[in-house]
This record gives structure tokens, C-alpha cells and sequence, in this order.
């Protein structure tokens, strides 16, 4: 919906709804419900307005997070979610606190791959680097702008792709230990479960507990 109301309804002309559409098929989204959204946000439908807004802020120990979220009501989720920062021990602060710690980049996961032909289409295609995660599995990493593009010509060659996104990568890690470890980890966890939540990014690395 949100891709819908800043770019259009028209897929091939708003390279997000584009993204947005194969990023709902990967999760068999029934077909109505995605042309219902799309018509919605485009405003050809009657219906409940959404925005989306990125929330930054600091985790118990210091680590950086970015929370993206959609919501029909801003005031609900500024007080809810700022709310979940100060319980878990952290700090909602203000826009640009942390985005500049994070890099916006398409990322594409391939299996079954022989890896020397991965890399020639992908770097053909665009891709920018590929990453060989054992097994046969890979993730390609491309300009964000251009993820679903790359992902069309990956297929095309018959390479297998299991999903793609638009992800928030970060430049360096903060490692977090001790009691921080399970107040961050109840902080995601009540992230994954709060509706109004699309994606969370975060530089934290959990210090070995062992």
C-alpha cells in the first residue's frame, strides 16, 4: 500500500511496488488481497490512509536499531513503540540518530548454484558481490534500487531464487553482553510480534554467553 500511494499502481513504471509484489508472492500472499492493497494505496479504493515511518534509536548496551513501520495511526505507534524502548532499556531518538550507521542495499538469496556461473550472470546482471553460504546457498547484494531488475535476469538464466528484499545493512557491529543480551533479544522479539512492524535493522552482536 505504501509503495502503491508514493509510486502509483503501476508496477513496471514504481520499482518498489515492483519489489513489494515479488516480496508478497515469495510468502504466497493470496492475489486479491494483493491487488485489494495495491488499489487501496493507489487511492482507487475507499478505505483506512497509512503512512510509514522509520523509528531510530539505541538497544540496551548501546547497539544501533532502525524500526520501519506502517501504520494508520502515528500517534499510537510513536507511544507505543517509544514506550518498548524505555522497557527493554533503550532510547527512541530522533530521526538520523543511528540511519547514517546503515547502508540500504537489495540483497538476493539463490540455491542450488554452481558458484563461478552465480557469479558471472549476477555481476553481469549488476549484482555487486555475492556471498557463498555452504550447501549450495547464496546471497547476492545489489544496488537497492535495482534488486528486483537483478533478481528478473537471475531468473531468466534459470537460476533458482528463494526471496529478495530491500534491507538496511550495517557498517560495523556492537557487541552486547551480560543482562543487555536478554533485554535486547525481549525487545525483538516483542518487535517480530507488534503488528505494525514491516522490517528491523540493528548493528548489536550478542557476545558469546558461554
Amino acid at each position: 500500500m505504501v509503495a502503491a500511494r508514493l509510486g502509483g499502481s503501476d508496477p513496471d513504471a514504481n520499482p518498489r511496488l515492483r519489489t513489494a509484489i515479488q516480496a508478497a508472492k515469495d510468502v504466497n500472499m493470496p492475489k486479491d488481497t494483493l491487488e485489494r492493497a495495491i488499489k487501496k494505496g493507489a487511492g482507487e479504493l475507499e478505505g483506512v490512509s497509512f503512512e510509514e515511518i522509520t523509528y531510530e534509536g539505541y538497544t540496551a548496551g548501546g547497539g544501533a536499531i532502525l524500526v520501519k513501520i506502517t501504520t494508520d495511526n502515528r500517534n499510537r505507534t510513536a507511544g507505543e513503540v517509544k514506550f518498548a524502548f524505555g522497557k527493554y532499556g533503550g532510547n527512541m531518538g530522533t530521526p538520523g540518530c543511528v540511519g547514517f550507521l546503515f547502508t540500504k542495499r537489495g540483497l538476493i538469496d539463490v540455491e542450488g548454484a554452481e558458484e563461478d556461473a552465480l557469479m558471472e550472470i549476477a555481476l553481469d546482471a549488476g549484482a555487486e558481490d555475492i556471498e557463498n553460504q555452504g550447501e549450495g546457498y547464496f546471497l547476492v547484494s545489489t544496488p537497492w534500487e535495482h534488486v528486483q531488475q537483478i533478481r528478473e535476469a537471475l531468473e531468466k538464466k534459470r537460476v533458482k531464487v528463494t526471496s529478495s528484499a530491500v534491507k538496511m545493512i550495517p557498517g560495523t557491529l556492537v557487541k552486547v553482553g551480560g543482562e543487555d543480551v536478554d533485554r535486547v533479544q525481549k525487545f525483538l522479539d516483542w518487535l517480530d510480534n507488534y503488528d505494525d512492524v514491516d522490517d528491523v535493522a540493528t548493528n548489536v552482536e550478542f557476545e558469546d554467553q558461554t
